[in-house]
């Protein structure tokens, strides 16, 4: 069994995994006990597992534990806490941006993506940002006020 050194939440970790395409959501799920990222489609296509890989959005279903290692990952637990959260994870609460709560982990993921690569973004800018986030409940119009609310946080 292969060992794999991730730097995740800010904390140096080790797992290990008998095949080395295994996602990396499998590993953050299943070995490290984190239910942030969830699984949608398992085909790159939903958003629901996003997390920040360096610092950049990314499909950790998508990402193999083995293209993650020496990398710091960062999940929707990595943000805040309930007592501190995020200025993203704040706005989501303050616009009640979450119906069924699905696919926050994703629109949160990728939004803080783009604010910290686009600090004061458009309306247009957080649309084409979110745009590869999947929301069956349709809470897009709260989803886009929460980010725009963050930016200016």
């Amino acid at each position: 069994m292969a060992q794999y050194r991730l730097r995740v939440n800010g904390r140096a970790v080790r797992v290990e995994s008998w095949d080395p395409a295994q996602p990396l959501l499998y590993v953050l799920r299943n070995s490290l006990g984190l239910h942030g990222p969830k699984f949608g489609c398992g085909l790159d296509q939903c958003g629901a597992c996003t997390v920040l890989i360096d610092g950049k959005a990314a499909r950790s279903c998508s990402v193999s534990v083995r293209q993650a290692a020496g990398r710091s990952i960062t999940t929707l637990e990595g943000l805040g806490t309930p007592e501190k959260p995020d200025p993203i994870q704040a706005a989501f609460i303050a616009e009640e941006a979450a119906q069924c709560g699905y696919c926050t982990n994703g629109m949160i993921m990728a939004a803080k993506s783009l604010l910290n690569q686009t600090p004061n973004p458009t309306p247009e800018q957080v649309k084409r940002g979110l745009a590869g986030n999947l929301c069956r409940c349709g809470t897009y119009t709260r989803i886009l006020s929460a980010v725009l609310r963050a930016a200016k946080a």
